[in-house]
């Protein structure tokens, strides 16, 4: 079996013990004679599954007691429509940053739930969508009823250096306004002060496990707020109160994610993932960087660990590059259709072997048609 280097996006890598882990019990987990796959979710055996999941969840991101853990389903893009539903309340307001694709997403969707107030948004500046406006130039609302981010653009490679926050740091925001953070492509991949949000949500495919899964860690003060027409599959307090499982969750998808939260714990946990992204983060930048053929447009301090988008001098060679690089066993390296170019994806399941392989492959390129 050759295993190669997928740059994927999402659906992304997972960690080959995890995968083998889970070959190894499909038919029979644990002694149960059943695949996870095929037992009820109130059963006691996917019952322990779910609570480990949970636990491990929990000590990772050190998140405090007066916080639910929420595994839901509909992805980040459902979550633009529940968390309004959820949140927006009588004031019917809330602010967005638009700092990329997907927090423009984020912000179009809520507006069908409220008034929806941009604080900035910087495909209106020269710069582009290479940066994080400094807080100086957000037009905060004094009523809004949250505060919406996404700490890091998945398409566009920007990532705050600090996010937004309740408390002390360079984004700053009042103390009555909850902030709320699509952290899809984030979670997990570097420390985060969990108390200092209202709530984060995220799909879980690309740090947490496959697709089909929903993240959702929310701030118990915030529960009970939602629109009378919210559906109750979709109100955070009828889920919490549920330990989710008001409707069937994505049972394998959460017993996969155990998986990976066990690998996390034996790779260091948070910390020691963080300084493994940042080491292949650096090698691949320092890489481009030092090229004359490729090129990155993100502003240095806004670049993302996790999405590293790059283009070709000559974009007449993109073909080429993508043949070349798909011979070699790296795939999934094409750019998002939005903006074009190369992007490789190196979330916590990539391999430093994998960024490592793509740096001799992206100079030896360089080398022959440079």
């Amino acid at each position: 079996m050759t295993r190669v280097f997928n740059f994927s996006a999402g659906p992304a890598v997972l960690p080959e013990p995890v995968l083998r882990r889970a070959a190894e019990e499909m038919l029979d987990w644990n002694g149960s004679g059943m695949s996870v796959m095929e037992m009820s979710h109130r059963g006691k055996e996917f019952m322990s599954i779910h609570a480990q999941a949970l636990a491990d969840l929990r000590e990772l991101m050190a998140i405090p007691s007066h916080y639910r853990v929420l595994f839901m389903q509909g992805g980040a893009l459902a979550e633009n429509a529940i968390v309004p539903m959820n949140l927006m309340g009588p004031r019917a307001k809330a602010d967005y940053l638009v700092t990329g694709s997907w927090s423009a997403k984020s912000a179009k969707e809520a507006a069908r739930y409220g008034e929806v107030n941009v604080v900035a948004d910087t495909s209106t500046s020269p710069r582009g969508r290479t940066f994080v406006p400094p807080q100086a130039e957000w037009a905060l609302s004094r009523d809004a009823a949250y505060l919406h981010v996404c700490t890091n653009e998945t398409i566009d490679g920007v990532e705050f250096d600090a996010p937004p926050s309740q408390g002390e740091g360079p984004y700053d925001v009042p103390s009555h306004v909850p902030v709320v953070a699509d952290v899809s492509s984030h979670v997990l991949s570097r420390r985060m002060d969990v108390s200092r949000f209202g709530v984060l949500y995220g799909g879980a495919q690309k740090n947490i496990g496959p697709a089909g899964l929903t993240l959702v860690i929310v701030r118990e003060d915030l529960l009970g707020r939602a629109h009378p027409l919210t559906p109750s599959a979709f109100d955070y307090r009828v889920v919490a109160e549920n330990d989710s499982m008001f409707n069937t969750p994505p049972t394998y998808a959460i017993y996969l994610a155990g998986l990976v939260f066990g690998w996390l714990k034996g790779q260091g946990g948070v910390a020691g993932i963080e300084a493994r992204n940042a080491e292949k983060a650096r090698l691949l930048y320092d890489a481009i960087d030092a090229s004359g053929l490729y090129e990155n447009r993100v502003e240095r301090r806004w670049r993302s660990r996790m999405n590293v988008p790059f283009f070709l001098e000559d974009e007449r060679l993109n073909d080429a590059f993508l043949a070349g690089a798909k011979e070699a066993g790296l795939l999934q390296l094409k750019g998002h259709r939005s903006v074009g170019g190369m992007r490789a994806s190196i979330y916590n399941a990539m391999p430093l072997e994998g960024v490592r392989a793509l740096v001799d492959y992206m100079r030896d390129f360089e080398r022959r048609r440079g």
